[in-house]
């Protein structure tokens, strides 16, 4: 309904469709891209004058959202050349930016003044409004810049947008005056063994500022883990922090303005240091695999500007007070954390507290790495889950089941008498007779125990570790324990939720469920693949493909820009890359399918982000990575070198964790040289954004006579691939490898390769990454439909159909061995999230454009598939799809956010837009109709011949 005012009247209502109808009089017929792009705004305000004159006052153009480096308001960035975003709002149709104009100043008082002293960019003619290159005066660090911007379009120009800000961290390594502090040794309750237990470090400092404070910045690299206190409080809602990163090439400093933390007079600063992936889990334990680097350390500066003008430095030094005997005695990543309320000591971090006791800390080597700022936001508590039930299963021994398998904290509520010990236990399901099973999470103890101090109710959760679980034994516990007293916490890495799809198979919908709950239970400031057993670590094949469908799902944009840079530090001088990375772990493999991630990543960043400059930053090292696998490893064109094969394919008993029958694994050599193949056209286009077209040829050239090799190896009988796999078959045909007159027979021989394994899943980790965008390009997308919609084995739905919340480790996870089936994996999602958007919701980028920017919207609209919604907050904005079939009767709507364009294909019919009649484009071949739409809502329905 939309207002009507007539001036001194009462104010009255009347529908879209009425206004519509007042102003049309009767609707004509349109065609082509005017039947969409004209000129009705789906939101206005009429207002009736005395002389019942109809005024239309559409919704003005606003800036939102503005991001520098993809963040908000951003504090201590190490960018000297920041990148700045913004969206569009608008309610009218076929809004599109003509022009920009950036503001930076030094304070906000000088931007609102109209001072822009640090940047003007002046009116600058582009549509650009993602990733925009500051080029202002230089940056320096500690340096404050307040920015805003106005956009000028086709339509009206905007307003100034609101005011933001962000901040210049450290730039140089002179500019950290701090020292490195810490506690080389183990204290006598500490094991450097195998099961590590180290304490906590707690640290602390008193300063007293004379002056008013106008603004003060603190800096901190504290490793492992750390938490930050200023006069008691907790500063930022950040855990796990920092980053973890390879310490030997790269260590994270957080930032954060605590301007407002500060006191008149005396202060005090607190940091409880953690062990983290620094300190490691496993000491004195096979050392030519498991990195270790070290006893935890601490770097802090605090700058503190007063309103006189003059500043201060509070730095960590040998005046710091410290001890290692608090309150947390233990916390072991795999293992679990102890913490003993008795050895409290309550205003530790108040400047009040007597620390007379403490000791100084020891001056100590920094790390070898460079310190970097932090460019993606840590982890933090995203969600919270309510137990399901608690059963008592002995005396003193309870289960308690979240209902939901995750990665995080439990908090616990208990009152009870002093030095009680509670014992909880952690496991992702449960054996017949209804104990634990931890079986799979090998010798990871994953056990907290919590002594009470008594004296009223104590409420608690670990703060330096993390359990992947559903159920939690608990021991020891007070009296009779309810629902009530306990609270699971998801821990993830901060970033947006982007996406959102629903569809008419509930199986469907359950396993993307599945897939959310798996993804972010792995975002740990790094991608790794499980959260729960003596693993947990960054593998690189598991995101090869897997990283774009998240995409649609969460905003990690920052977080694989920042796992880029640790492949990157985890490459050799010779040019290996490892399996993992960063490299905690020894694996060069020199395998092509698990390294393909660091190329197959950026070019996610750069199709679904727009970040050409990932590209253009790592492609030196990914070209000497090519390079290196060429130079070692290709024999008369192909790729000779392979680790994994198709890995985790489904295999001929239940009881199995990888196949054994040669039948249904897929050839080493042939995935390997179809990989490189791939990746040599990546490289092309990489070249040329990065400004290298020389090497264009050179690719080409090798590409050419890769293909020639694989084809005279591997295609048999003219009409399929080596031993005839699914996954032999589909890479080929996938990557362009195929010749043209095979291209009908190699197609047909999938197909009934697909039929004899009826119609299951026969893929691993590398066939499943392209398997249902490949089927539905090639022709049979109700065979795509069938393999995502399954519940028996092998499928997804089988997961889910036995009980399943997230995605497991292999096909048959409730019955393989247990060495190796955790329950909360993501490697063998494949591309089921990517063709849910981009097939069935028809959201993905033209293949001309990037981030977006002109979208694609071709659903297939599937046999059995009554309706799918959708949305996806892309960086322009928010897209909506929507489409339900009910007969022959099709209806469809859309939202494309201003400063972008779709091409929409649609089935061929009786087709309108809001009752409009229209016509489009036609493809006869597809019976199909192309609409070239501009920004805006539109609602279509096809009434279809078929």
């Amino acid at each position: 309904m939309r207002k009507i005012e007539r001036m001194g009247f009462k104010k009255i209502y009347i529908s879209l469709l009425g206004l519509l109808l007042l102003l049309s009089l009767a609707a004509q017929p349109l065609s082509g891209a005017s039947a969409l792009l004209y000129e009705v705004s789906t939101r206005c305000t009429i207002i009736l004058s005395p002389r019942c004159d109809l005024k239309i006052h559409e919704q003005p153009l606003s800036v939102t959202d503005l991001r520098c480096e993809q963040l908000t308001n951003p504090v201590g960035i190490d960018a000297v050349q920041p990148r700045l975003s913004w969206q569009l709002k608008s309610d009218q149709r076929n809004v599109v930016q003509t022009a920009y104009k950036i503001w930076v100043a030094s304070s906000k008082e000088l931007l609102d003044a109209g001072q822009p002293d640090i940047w003007n960019s002046g009116r600058v003619a582009s549509d650009q409004s993602v990733l925009v290159s500051y080029k202002g005066k230089p940056l320096r660090s500690d340096m404050r810049c307040f920015w805003k911007v106005q956009v000028f379009s086709n339509k009206k120009d905007s307003a100034w947008s609101n005011v933001n800000e962000w901040s210049m961290g450290l730039l140089n390594a002179g500019d950290w005056k701090a020292k490195w502090i810490g506690y080389d040794k183990a204290s006598p309750w500490d094991s450097v063994t195998q099961w590590s237990r180290l304490s906590a470090r707690y640290f602390r400092k008193t300063f007293s500022t004379e002056n008013k404070v106008q603004h003060a910045v603190l800096h901190i690299v504290g490793l492992g883990l750390y938490e930050l206190y200023l006069n008691g409080k907790k500063v930022g809602d950040q855990v796990l922090a920092p980053a973890p990163t390879d310490y030997r090439k790269s260590v994270m400093y957080n930032s954060f303005d605590v301007s407002a933390y500060l006191n008149s007079g005396r202060n005090a600063i607190g940091v409880v240091l953690g062990n983290g992936r620094f300190f490691t889990m496993r000491q004195n334990y096979k050392p030519k695999k498991i990195n270790t680097f070290g006893f935890p350390k601490l770097l802090l500066q605090l700058e503190i500007t007063y309103a006189n003008g003059s500043r201060e430095w509070i730095v960590s030094d040998n005046s710091w007070k410290f001890t290692a005997d608090g309150p947390i005695r233990t916390n072991n990543e795999y293992d679990g954390e102890e913490y003993d309320a008795t050895k409290e000591f309550p205003g530790w971090a108040t400047a009040l507290f007597d620390d007379s006791k403490w000791r100084e800390p020891e001056l100590v080597k920094a790390p070898d790495g460079e310190i970097k700022a932090q460019m993606t936001l840590s982890m933090k508590v995203m969600d919270s889950i309510r137990p399901k039930n608690i059963s008592r299963l002995n005396d003193s021994v309870y289960i308690l089941d979240l209902g939901q398998n995750f990665a995080g904290w439990l908090r616990m509520k208990v009152k009870g008498p002093r030095g009680q010990r509670i014992q909880l236990r952690f496991a992702e399901s449960l054996k017949p007779d209804g104990t634990l099973y931890t079986a799979n999470l090998r010798d990871a103890r994953v056990t907290d125990v919590y002594t009470l101090k008594g004296g009223g109710e104590e409420q608690w959760q670990p703060s330096f570790v993390y359990h992947g679980f559903r159920y939690v034994e608990i021991t020891g516990y007070p009296g009779i324990p309810s629902v009530d007293d306990f609270t699971g916490l998801l821990i993830s890495d901060q970033m947006a939720i982007t996406g959102k799809l629903e569809t008419s198979n509930a199986t469907l919908n359950q396993v993307l469920k599945n897939a959310w709950w798996g993804i972010a239970s792995n975002y740990k400031g790094m991608p790794v693949d499980c959260p729960q057993r003596n693993e947990r670590q960054p593998w690189l094949g598991d995101r090869t493909q897997g990283a774009l469908g998240e995409s649609f799902l969460f905003n990690n944009a920052t977080l694989y820009a920042k796992w880029l840079d640790d492949i990157q530090d985890a490459q050799t001088q010779e040019g290996a890359i490892p399996d993992v990375a960063p490299a905690f772990w020894n694996y060069y493999s020199d395998n092509v399918t698990w390294p393909a991630a660091y190329i197959l990543v950026a070019d996610m960043l750069y199709q679904q982000y727009g970040d050409r400059q990932s590209v253009v930053k790592h492609y030196p090292s990914m070209k000497k990575w090519m390079e290196y696998m060429q130079r070692r490893y290709m024999k008369e064109d192909l790729v000779t070198k392979d680790k994994y094969g198709d890995w985790c394919v489904p295999p001929e008993s239940l009881e199995l964790i990888r196949s054994k029958d040669p039948l249904r694994n897929t050839n080493g050599v042939l995935l390997a040289t179809a990989y490189y193949y791939h990746l040599l056209n990546v490289m092309k286009r990489f070249a040329m954004l990065a400004g290298k077209p020389e090497d264009i040829s050179v690719y080409d050239r090798l590409a050419n006579r890769v293909k020639t090799a694989f084809n005279k190896a591997f295609l048999k009988n003219e009409d399929h691939y080596d031993n005839n796999t699914v996954t032999a078959n589909l890479l080929p045909l996938y990557f362009g490898l195929v010749p043209e007159d095979r291209m009908a027979v190699v197609k047909e021989q999938l197909m009934q390769k697909l039929k004899q394994d009826n119609m299951h899943i026969s893929t691993g980790v590398i066939g499943t990454q392209w398997l249902l965008r490949g089927l539905t390009k090639y022709g049979y997308p109700d065979a795509a439909f069938a393999l995502a919609t399954n519940t028996t084995y092998p499928s997804w739905g089988y997961m889910v159909q036995q009980g399943a919340t997230t995605i497991w480790e292999l096909w048959n996870g409730n019955t393989a061995s247990p060495q190796m089936n955790s329950q909360n994996h993501v490697m063998l999602l494949g591309d089921l999230i990517t063709w849910s958007f981009e097939d069935l919701a028809g959201i993905q980028s033209a293949p001309e454009s990037v981030a977006l920017k002109k979208i694609r919207m071709q659903p297939v609209f599937i046999k059995g598939l009554n309706n799918v919604e959708a949305s996806y907050q892309s960086p322009y904005g928010i897209i909506k799809s929507s489409w339900k079939r009910t007969g022959n009767e099709l209806e469809w709507s859309i939202e494309i956010p201003p400063n972008t364009t779709a091409a929409v294909t649609i089935p061929s019919g009786r087709i309108t837009e809001s009752g409009k009649p229209l016509k489009g484009a036609v493809d006869v071949k597809n019976n199909t109709t192309r609409l070239e739409l501009g920004s805006g809502r539109y609602f279509l329905k096809a009434i279809l011949a078929h």
